[in-house]
């Protein structure tokens, strides 16, 4: 287990991890909470979008952060970390591939299904940093760890091998914007991003900028940074 994260709370059943971590938060949690459990009834992905999954078949995890002396504007670095610590532990646990979708989404299989969402939200002095992450069945049309990897993945194994991986990228957070841009597999590709009332954006995305933006040279026009958007690879 990481060092960073020591108290590990393990619940049956509750509204959203986040919630819970953000209300210890409130309370004055130290840093290194973990809040785990194996079912949500209101759980929630980015743009308030539900995260639904029946009762033991995902990950769904969340965990306090409280980043002294890291600028307000840099705490994307955060969930780029967990991103990429989700990564890993797929592939150290599972043997599985999971590529990341800008900003925090991670994609598996040859279709590029969704595998699992990230979500941090600000919470009394701190950051908490949730994952939804598909592991023995999912909805309709997503990615299922277990179907990847070809045999049934250990949640708990999963949720240490994050913690750990996390835990040593959270030690070494210059490191991380370089590493998910690189990661990153929106960079490179043609895509489509719904900016809501702004518009949509047709382009080529070329990079993640070291403020966690996502830079796209449109069809027209110079280049544009994005930090929110509803991105999808145009295939």
């Amino acid at each position: 287990m990481a060092i960073r994260f020591v108290e590990v709370r393990h619940l049956e059943s509750t509204t959203s991890t986040n919630r819970v971590v953000a209300e210890a938060a409130a309370a004055g949690a130290p840093e290194g909470l973990v809040v785990v459990a194996d079912y949500q009834t209101a759980g929630r992905g980015r743009l308030d979008r539900r995260w639904e999954a029946a009762p033991g078949d995902a990950l769904l995890v969340s965990v306090l952060l409280r980043p002294g002396g890291l600028a307000v504007e840099r705490w994307h670095l955060l969930s780029e970390a967990a991103a990429l610590s989700a990564s890993a532990a797929c592939a150290a646990v599972a043997g599985v591939e999971a590529r990341i979708k800008w900003p925090n989404d991670l994609q598996g299989g040859e279709g590029g299904a969704k595998l699992a969402g990230i979500l941090a939200e600000s919470a009394e002095g701190g950051v908490v940093v949730g994952m939804g992450l598909n592991v023995h069945a999912g909805p309709p049309g997503a990615a299922v760890l277990d179907n990847l990897a070809g045999r049934r993945v250990p949640r708990w194994d999963l949720l240490s091998a994050w913690l750990a991986e996390l835990d040593r990228r959270l030690d070494d957070l210059e490191g991380v914007a370089d590493d998910y841009s690189k990661a990153c597999d929106t960079v490179g590709r043609r895509v489509r991003v719904d900016r809501g009332a702004a518009g949509v954006l047709l382009g080529v995305a070329t990079r993640v900028d070291s403020s966690g933006r996502l830079v796209v040279r449109p069809d027209a026009g110079s280049d544009v940074a994005l930090t929110v958007g509803d991105v999808t690879h145009i295939r």
